[in-house]
């Protein structure tokens, strides 16, 4: 079921990076998202596929992980990602890319959770590095980053406490954390 999912479907930073994930598995994901609404039709978005430990180790370096979590940063060696699916909006087809790359990204984090992997939606990029290190075409704006394996880590969700707070956290045991509020908080009748 979505619900399922939908719940299964955490923000993942730590994962068995030797635990590959095969190239037609990334097109598979990618063809969900090629399947996906897109604003007018126009279908604006390309993707860059890595499942390769040297790629990785490429695109790896530009991407920033955790925010709340100001003592960590990132995954370590053996805990990185199998594989990245780089969201790219070509130039020449739109100029603006509205919120396909939204509805793409979550289109293959649900294809991968259902497959048995996790994943996480990066936004937080080196841009400019990332586009050096790739040999990426400025005719492409980078958009998102999805860091995708088999997880290594727990992530639960809780209630926001009464203080309001959102920031997603870890225990001593390494367990992850994530806020959400009360759905009847979000309600404006």
């Amino acid at each position: 079921m979505i619900n399922d999912l939908i719940l299964k479907n955490r923000s993942h930073r730590r994962f068995f990076q030797d635990n590959a994930i095969e190239i037609i598995t990334l097109k598979e994901l990618v063809e969900l998202a090629r399947l996906s609404a897109s604003g007018a039709n126009l279908q604006p978005l390309k993707y860059i596929i890595s499942n390769d430990p040297e790629k990785n180790a490429l695109i790896f370096p530009h991407l920033a992980w955790a925010g709340y979590l100001k003592d960590w940063v990132g995954p370590e060696e053996g805990e990185r990602p199998a594989a990245y699916i780089i969201l790219l909006g070509d130039t020449k087809i739109s100029k603006n890319f509205g919120v396909d790359h939204g509805i793409a990204a979550q289109s293959i984090m649900l294809g991968a959770v259902e497959k048995g992997f996790g994943g996480c939606i990066i936004g937080s990029i080196q841009r400019e590095g990332l586009r050096e290190a790739l040999n990426i075409s400025n005719q492409y704006e980078i958009l998102l980053v999805l860091a995708l394996g088999k997880p290594k880590e727990t992530v639960l969700i809780e209630t926001v406490e009464q203080d309001g707070d959102i920031k997603y956290w870890r225990d001593s045991n390494g367990i992850h954390y994530v806020p959400k509020r009360y759905l009847d908080d979000l309600i404006i009748s």
